[in-house]
């Protein structure tokens, strides 16, 4: 909480433990604490701190009961100041308090925050896994009458319960639980948390992650019981487009293992744990599959099965499957949850019973269906899809996935189904045997997805940028969902590194993504052969193989990419050997530095149109680029003899580049859009050749009537290329294209989510081969970072870290009159827009305390900047104005401002 709103005080806020607020169930022994600042006054700066700690939050008002007082540090930090404090015990919670000064010495305010620490020690978990018993499953669980064929043979979901008497009033309580499968706590009749499809998906054989409940208000004193739904998930589930279950990869039948540690009132201590006490019998969730759909029949449902009130009958003892925990971690990153509901758009009757609902957005998540009516026994089938073909769901494109979630009704009058262990990705739904009629109030889409605090927006003048923007944000939506999908909807939903590599600049603008990256990268590591070579998913489900070039690379470039873009250096440092090995790997097999040995299933530039980019020009370009990470990565982990060999083996890659793949006359090898924004992007063209080059990739734009070639490699390099390299007429041309292949072809037919294809559908051969046809795949997005970064401005110098040192760079073009975007970064909030009006161009900016600013300002008069009417140069927190390549380049301190100067002049592009 924050003590003061004054708004001339330097005021900390969003105070983080390990990249979360409030972070409970903490699994770290040594937790990082993180700021950010705010302050309306220019030049306000942080010039120390203070951090105070205590196990209650009275306590922190009383120097004599602090647990740790950090005391004055003179210092800037405000992230990931590393827990001097003492040792963490389990299941404790810690508040802390920061209280920060500003350039001038003057005390500003101050801002709390708690963590509370998880079961740290393997010897504090006395759970054992439990599960059916195979053998008394027959005998509790028989088949009803009218059961569709088969039904029987299908495996329900574990329903476990455990009855427990509480002699004294619970002070304190808290629950920790995980599953093999996918599970949903209840207590006392009720849900347990908002947390959605836990434990998630992660390496299981080296981590499972575990959640922490607070249920202090949810258990009372005499009886109560603790109860759980599981069923198959990522465990023993279909995933991936193998036809076999992951029970062939994990293992064959969902488990549950929980903890209740429960404190009362007389100081005592009672914990229930997962045993041989507990008891189960399916109910009415007769099946349930991430892919497939969910089958309840709700004329099985037990009526207080897990409540105190009744003591069911049916229930037999489970069988203890495993007495070892296991490799048992506590969740770090954002849980899965339902984020929002869409209503439906519109209903359609396609014939008795059978309606089509459109939502108006292709999403993810499920459908919740109110069901008025019905007889018992009723079956109710709910199919999803993301585009139409006259009229009718097109679900060729899923493959073997069903996508089908049934209800059988129980006949008790209204009714409300919402499946809880399936996953879709749709836009259109079809409800078939619904008893009335069907309005738009009966059914409603629920959202899920990894809840990532959204932290960026961008917009514009020009509704279909605007539309591409939102697609963007919705596909990241859809498939940051345990892990970094390529896709939600069909067979496959599998964590792609290349996907993943090229799409991180994007999704850290729109969200903080950083501690589900984080996470994720360990399951890329743990992919990670002894060779070094990393494989193309993570976690490793399928595919495993040698990881292709710009598939393997995500290993260096994603831990790269969360230290510069969030100050992480953890993450670089427990990737760094894994890093390292990767380049060693390639160089070890590719002694001639041209990488063209051991390149996996080398997918080249996937999915571009038109062209082949020559596989060793794409493979190479990245092995030089992943090479330069590493030695950045050295140099910024003080490895500095490390830091200089892998600067030399950078350059002797460099060298063989040029000397197999550029002509003389600028031309690269292959001539394709890609070639070249790989050269140019990685530096590895010589100076005296980048004109000539910068020419041929824009001749070869126009000479396709300003259209592209890229594809998920290429797409991501385009307009940030074109734009640096004083082409941003050609960036603003393929922005604003509609026809194919563009972003705007897919907008112009109703897309509102990225495609995996430019022509997943076209109006000349309709829709593409439903083998590989997503119409919800992030990939080609890609492009989000740079309407961030230069078409609103907001970027940072080569050398900054976390946006210490921003690099504002408004790029008007197009047919945008403005444009602006808003990022909350790791230091603070962040701003910059541009409006065109009246042959002036007005820049707003906001540049958060302790960071510095150079806001490049394109005019056609760099004498003519200006802020309030006198020369910019005059106003407080303006540090500098200088002459810049197509206008000024402006230093500013933190502060908000407002600047304007003559417009440039901006041209067009000629298309042949």
């Amino acid at each position: 909480m924050t003590r003061t709103v004054n708004p001339s005080l330097l005021t900390p806020y969003a105070l983080q433990t390990e990249q979360r607020t409030e972070l409970l169930g903490m699994g770290e022994w040594h937790p990082r604490l993180s700021w950010k600042l705010r302050c309306h006054r220019r030049a306000a700066a942080q010039s120390a701190y203070r951090i105070t700690a205590s196990e209650r939050p009275e306590d922190l008002d009383t120097p004599g009961r602090l647990m740790w007082d950090s005391g004055r540090r003179a210092a800037s930090d405000t992230l990931f100041i590393p827990w001097d404090g003492p040792a963490l015990t389990s299941a404790t919670r810690y508040h802390w308090r920061v209280e920060v000064w500003d350039e001038n010495g003057i005390p500003g305010a101050s801002a709390q925050s708690w963590f509370e620490t998880g079961l740290l020690h393997p010897d504090d978990w006395t759970a054992v896994w439990v599960g059916r018993d195979l053998v008394n499953l027959s005998h509790f669980d028989p088949p009803l009458d009218d059961d569709p064929e088969g039904s029987a043979l299908q495996s329900p979901p574990l329903q476990v319960r455990c009855a427990f008497q509480l002699p004294d009033r619970p002070v304190r309580a808290r629950l920790y639980a995980t599953a093999r499968g996918v599970y949903e706590p209840r207590l006392n009749g009720s849900r347990v948390g908002d947390a959605e499809l836990a434990p998630g998906w992660t390496e299981y054989h080296r981590r499972l992650q575990y959640q922490t409940y607070d249920v202090t208000d949810r258990v009372t004193e005499g009886p109560n019981v603790l109860a759980a739904i599981v069923a198959d998930g990522w465990w023993s589930g279909y995933v991936g487009f193998d036809p076999r279950r992951a029970a062939q990869h994990y293992g064959d039948r969902p488990a549950f293992l929980a903890q209740l540690v429960v404190d009362l009132a007389d100081g005592s201590r009672k914990v229930v744990a997962t045993g041989p006490q507990w008891t189960e019998q399916p109910g009415a969730v007769r099946s349930a599959d991430l892919l497939m759909g969910q089958n309840v029949d709700a004329r099985r449902h037990t009526p207080g099965w897990d409540t105190v009130d009744t003591e069911p009958a049916g229930f037999s003892p489970v069988a203890v499957l495993d007495t070892e925990p296991g490799p048992l971690v506590s969740e770090p990153d954002h849980p899965i949850r339902v984020t929002r509901q869409v209503p439906a758009a519109t209903v359609h009757p396609r014939g008795p019973g059978r309606y089509i609902v459109d939502f108006g957005q292709n999403l993810v998540g499920r459908i919740q269906l109110t069901v008025r009516n019905a007889e018992r026994g009723r079956r109710i089938v709910l199919r999803h899809a993301e585009v139409l073909t006259d009229g009718e769901l097109y679900v060729d494109n899923l493959r073997r996935a069903q996508a089908t979630d049934i209800y059988t009704a129980s006949g008790a009058g209204t009714e409300v189904f919402e499946p809880q262990f399936t996953i879709h990705g749709f836009r259109y739904a079809e409800v078939d045997h619904y008893p009335v009629s069907l309005t738009a109030d009966d059914v409603v889409a629920r959202v899920v997805h990894n809840d990532t605090p959204w932290t960026g927006t961008f917009e514009c003048s020009d509704t279909d940028v605007n539309q591409l923007q939102s697609n963007i944000a919705w596909g990241q939506r859809g498939n940051f969902l345990a892990v970094p999908t390529d896709c939600p909807q069909r067979d496959e939903r599998l964590g792609w590194l290349a996907d993943a590599q090229v799409f991180a600049p994007t999704a850290s603008r729109n969200a903080d993504v950083s501690a589900f990256f984080a996470r994720w990268m360990h399951d890329v590591r743990d992919g990670q052969d002894e060779d070094g070579a990393f494989r193309d998913v993570a976690p490793l489900m399928t595919l495993d193989r040698e990881a292709a070039p710009a598939w393997g690379d995500a290993g260096v470039i994603i831990p790269w990419h969360l230290w510069r873009t969030y100050g992480d250096l953890r993450v670089l440092e427990q990737s760094y050997d894994a890093m390292t090995a990767w380049v060693e790997h390639i160089r070890r097999h590719n002694l001639d530095l041209r990488w063209r040995k051991r390149t996996g299933n080398s997918y080249g530039d996937w999915l571009q149109v038109g062209v082949t980019t020559p596989r060793d020009v794409l493979s190479t370009a990245y092995f030089a680029h992943s090479t330069q990470i590493v030695a950045a990565a050295a140099e910024a982990l003080g490895r500095s003899q490390e830091a200089t060999h892998y600067r030399n083996l950078h350059a002797a890659i460099r060298a063989a580049f040029i000397d197999s793949y550029i002509n003389d006359d600028g031309t690269i090898e292959g001539r394709t859009q890609t070639g070249y924004l790989l050269a140019l992007a990685y530096g590895l063209l010589p100076d005296w050749l980048l004109e000539a080059a910068v020419g041929h990739l824009a001749a070869d734009i126009e000479k396709r009537n300003t259209t592209l070639t890229t594809g998920f490699v290429g797409t991501a390099l385009l307009c940030p290329v074109l734009t640096d390299h004083g082409k941003p007429d050609l960036a603003y041309a393929l922005l604003h294209q509609d026809e194919y292949p563009s972003w705007g072809h897919s907008i112009s037919h109703g897309a509102t989510t990225i495609w995996e294809r430019w022509d997943g559908w076209t109006e000349h051969s309709g829709f593409q081969s439903a083998a590989m046809n997503s119409f919800n795949h992030y990939s080609l997005g890609s492009v989000g970072d740079w309407l961030f970064g230069r078409v609103a401005g907001i970027d940072q110098t080569p050398s900054s870290v976390a946006y210490s040192e921003l690099l504002l760079r408004p790029q008007p073009g197009g047919r945008l009159t403005w444009a602006r975007a808003e990022q909350d970064s790791a230091r603070g909030r962040i701003t910059c827009g541009w409006n065109l009006a009246d042959g002036l161009l007005t820049v707003a900016c906001s540049v958060p305390p302790g960071v510095t600013a150079m806001l490049h300002m394109p005019t056609a008069d760099p004498g003519s900047v200006q802020e309030g009417g006198a020369p910019a140069a005059d106003r407080p927190g303006v540090l500098a104005v200088e002459p810049h390549p197509a206008g000024a380049a402006v230093r500013l301190a933190s502060g908000h401002y407002v600047i304007s100067a003559v417009a440039p002049e901006l041209t067009s592009p000629t298309t042949s």
